[in-house]
């Protein structure tokens, strides 16, 4: 298969990585070049571009096979597949029985060695011909018998050159001579994480002596299960493997001393303390050893606990300060697939759907995810679990046993919740008050600002460490998980504290209002302040109950359906303005200014969504209560009747739109100024509607001055501005000057994709005229791969019943038309819905 001269790269599933080490051990003994990602990639570094980096090296790849490693959705598929283009570049072994079915159709005519079922010596051969390729015999075969199943011999050759201890055959035959993990079995329900078992071995083997690992986050993310799962799957690897409960610093040493008598270096006489540096010492002069220290609560107090020596240590905490002692890995909740994946093991019959909604109910949350499992699987109804989740959020975290876990999700935030009570009041305080807001990351700097308005929180306002004093016991004790710009308390963390707080939730509203009320992004017509109102929004909503009867922050909240407008997200808009126009019509009466302005936003968010028929009763009602209460000429009676053009327009009615936008213009342009952002909004639809009407000449030169007011008054990055450009290039390929369409379209679409990104509506909008003034110039085939990608990225933010969707699957035919590609045009027209889609119309 190749000589020694080239670089074999080592192709596995994180479960397998004990045979990885095994067959990149001797392989590097026979005196090949190995790339291994447990040995040689670091922990922090890109894995697919070092995974493809290895590929383009390698003048063969060893793939280890396994169920594991066809297991959905893994990088190996990445792997395997581009070694397999490379012909014969691919040597697998199987290294664990394969059940029918499991091998990809493409691999099954490949020639595999099997490893698993080998001794040692027989697999070491088997390894070494499958990659150096069988030699002809020079004498009589041994016979067949029972004495042929052993080594040939003589196959040891090359350098002894690995680092460190050579890694052992994965086998049974390994156990640890001491094994004690205080009564823990295996979680038989473990699932997922290989990656981060992954990143533990590969830092762990990636030091010579004293290599120690801390898996820190916070409670519930399944930190034990992890070092318990990585002591069982590695014990083959090691001689010793002890378990030290370390939540109780004092009782440490009296688990090193029971160590020391295990290995027989006790003294009988001696007390727990002095037998305990005995076991230490015995540690540092040993190898193939494995201490795990679960629950290290405090690294200042244990750091003299741990062992030097040429063995491991594996450490679990919620503290991150442990990170400053030790490298460290944060473990956080559950990716959605791996939530899935648990559910999926666990409840087999359980729909994908209800599967996705407990996942996201639960936040992720192993310890949650596990607790309802079990639920579940004792007859509890699906959908009555996800309503309990909902109205019994705390209650229900307090019930049921979990194999592997000592405490419920409940019990677990109850107890690090009363320890902040007695001893820092001052972080108890603002868990409380993120336990009213929304599960998304807080920004610290949201702290800072309203620090003086937050009455619940004691202490001085003015301490220079706020809120680095209230933060950092959070995290210590896994109720947060913080960072130097934000910090995030869990959905169902929220839930118990909330609770819990039941009682005195009062004064962590009162300050929810107070912070919320003293942040101001900006202007949410200005896509630079989205980030900020993306954050903002997100506490808004979560809260909404507790604050929408405010009116410090009526303003507030209206701006955030502005900006979900704005933002391309018209279903979550319309149901905050919906929600916001019930209360507040309920609260303040119909004709409330504040409430005629959610009625708006009602219609906008509706017009967005092409849902003309349900907006128009709406902004006609709006329109005439308006010019009642306000009269004709306010600003926001002309607003609605700017709307109420647009809504026309989008119902096809475009004289009437025409007639509206026409007497609007000028209305505004009067009672606002030339330069107004509303009253070029007007004059930019005004041209669209202009061109809807087949007054084309007239449509370039309203829209040709808009551009120029823009440019004055605003510049011409400004969304609306690209919005009137965007309808510039229209009425160009109207007039027929479709080489200046073309370029227009093409200077929209690069804004728009700096301003927007790829995903927005407006900038898939932009792509879709820039394709269709491609085609109108003869340039299909530069249009096709733009209408292909641009169809991609719709379906994926938009749906597939969206209309714009379907506009760019017919552009797309069309250029396949051009081509000559009759079939696939054909075939794309016919996965449309044949349903009438809506022309659409400017905002």
């Amino acid at each position: 298969m190749t000589d020694s001269s080239g670089l074999i790269f080592v192709s596995h599933a994180g479960h397998d990585g004990q045979w990885a080490e095994w067959v990149a051990w001797h392989l590097r003994e026979a005196g090949y070049e190995i790339e291994l990602d447990l040995w040689h990639w670091r922990t922090g570094e890109d894995f697919v571009k070092k995974m493809n980096e290895a590929l383009e090296r390698a003048s063969a790849v060893v793939a280890l096979f396994s169920p594991q490693y066809f297991a959905p959705g893994r990088y190996t598929e990445e792997e395997w597949t581009s070694a397999v283009a490379g012909r014969d570049r691919f040597v697998p072994l199987v290294v664990e029985p394969l059940e029918a079915g499991q091998l990809p159709a493409v691999l099954r005519p490949r020639i595999r060695q099997e490893l698993h079922d080998l001794e040692e010596e027989a697999a070491l051969d088997a390894l070494l011909d499958a990659v150096r390729g069988r030699e002809i015999p020079t004498t009589s075969p041994a016979f067949p018998g029972k004495a042929g199943k052993g080594s040939r011999g003589g196959r040891r050759t090359g350098s002894s050159a690995s680092p460190g201890l050579q890694p052992r055959f994965p086998s049974a035959l390994h156990d640890p001579a001491v094994w004690d993990v205080r009564q823990r079995g295996r979680n038989p329900h473990f699932t997922g994480r290989d990656e981060i078992i992954e990143k533990v071995r590969r830092g762990l083997l990636g030091e010579r002596r004293a290599a120690v690992r801390v898996l820190h986050g916070p409670g519930g993310v399944g930190k034990t299960q992890m070092a318990l799962e990585y002591a069982h799957r590695f014990a083959g690897q090691y001689d010793l493997v002890w378990w030290v409960d370390a939540e109780q610093p004092e009782q440490v040493p009296a688990r090193y001393a029971e160590l020391a008598a295990r290995v027989d270096v006790a003294k009988p006489d001696a007390g727990a303390e002095i037998n305990a540096r005995y076991a230490l010492e015995y540690l540092r002069t040993s190898d193939r050893w494995l201490i795990v220290l679960d629950n290290a609560e405090d690294p200042r107090q244990l750091r003299t606990w741990l062992p030097e020596g040429s063995g491991h240590v594996l450490i679990t905490a919620r503290d991150p300060a442990w990170s400053k002692v030790v490298p460290g890995l944060a473990l956080g909740v559950f990716s959605r697939e791996e939530s899935l994946g648990y559910l999926n093991r666990q409840l087999p019959t359980l729909s994908s759907g209800t599967a996705d909604a407990l996942a996201d109910a639960l936040g992720d949350l192993p310890l949650a995810l596990a607790q309802a499992a079990g639920a579940l699987g004792e007859g509890t109804p699906p959908d009555h679990y996800l309503q309990l989740l909902r109205t019994n959020t705390a209650e229900l975290l307090n019930d049921g046993a979990v194999y592997g876990y000592p405490v419920s999700v409940a019990a677990t935030v109850t107890i690090a919740a009363e320890r902040l009570d007695a001893g820092r009041p001052e972080a108890a305080a603002l868990l409380r008050l993120a336990a009213f807001l929304g599960p998304e990351p807080i920004p610290t700097k949201w702290l800072v600002e309203a620090r003086g308005a937050l009455t619940s929180v004691p202490g001085d306002p003015n301490d220079f460490r706020w809120p680095r004093n209230a933060l950092q016991p959070l995290a210590q004790y896994g109720l947060a998980v913080v960072g130097p710009d934000a910090f995030q308390v869990h959905r169902l963390t929220q839930a118990v504290v909330r609770h819990a707080s039941a009682e005195q939730a009062g004064g962590p509203v009162q300050d929810v209002a107070a912070l919320l009320a003293t942040l101001d992004p900006g202007d949410p017509e200005l896509p630079e302040t989205w980030p900020e109102w993306a954050s903002l929004t997100q506490h808004l909503t979560a809260t909404l109950d507790a604050i929408i009867g405010r009116a410090e922050l009526r303003p507030k909240l209206l701006k955030a359906a502005i900006y979900l407008v704005r933002n391309a997200q018209p279903d979550a808009s319309h149901h905050l303005a919906e929600t916001l126009h019930r209360t507040w019509r309920a609260s303040l009466g119909e004709d409330d200014p504040d409430t005629l302005r959610a009625a708006q936003l009602v219609a906008v968010a509706l017009n967005d969504m092409q849902r003309y028929e349900e907006s128009l009763p709406l902004i006609e009602d709006l329109l005439e209560r308006r010019r009642r209460v306000l009269g004709e000429e306010h600003p926001d009676t002309l607003s609605s009747t700017h709307d109420l053009g647009v809504i026309l327009g989008g119902l096809g009615r475009e004289a009437e739109a025409y007639t509206i936008l026409r007497d609007v213009v000028a209305r505004r342009e009067e009672a606002l100024g030339e330069n107004h952002i509303d009253a070029l909004r007007s004059v930019a639809n005004y041209g669209y509607s202009l061109m809807q009407v087949e007054r084309l000449d007239e449509a370039h030169q309203v829209l040709t001055d808009a551009l120029a007011r823009y440019r004055r008054a605003l510049n011409e990055d400004h969304p609306a501005a690209l919005d009137a450009s965007s309808y510039l290039g229209l009425v160009l390929s109207h007039l027929g000057r479709n080489v200046e369409a073309l370029h227009v379209h093409s200077e929209v679409l690069t804004r728009r994709r700096q301003l927007l990104g790829d995903r927005h509506e407006d900038t898939i909008l932009s792509a879709t005229n820039l394709a269709r003034a491609l085609i109108d110039t003869g340039q299909y085939a530069r249009a096709e791969p733009l209408l292909r990608s641009t169809r991609t990225r719709a379906r994926e933010s938009l749906g597939t019943d969206h209309r714009l969707y379907s506009n760019i699957t017919l552009e797309l035919a069309d250029a396949l038309d051009r081509q000559g590609k009759t079939h696939d045009a054909q075939r794309l027209r016919a996965s449309l819905n044949r349903k009438k889609l809506p022309k659409k119309r400017p905002r």
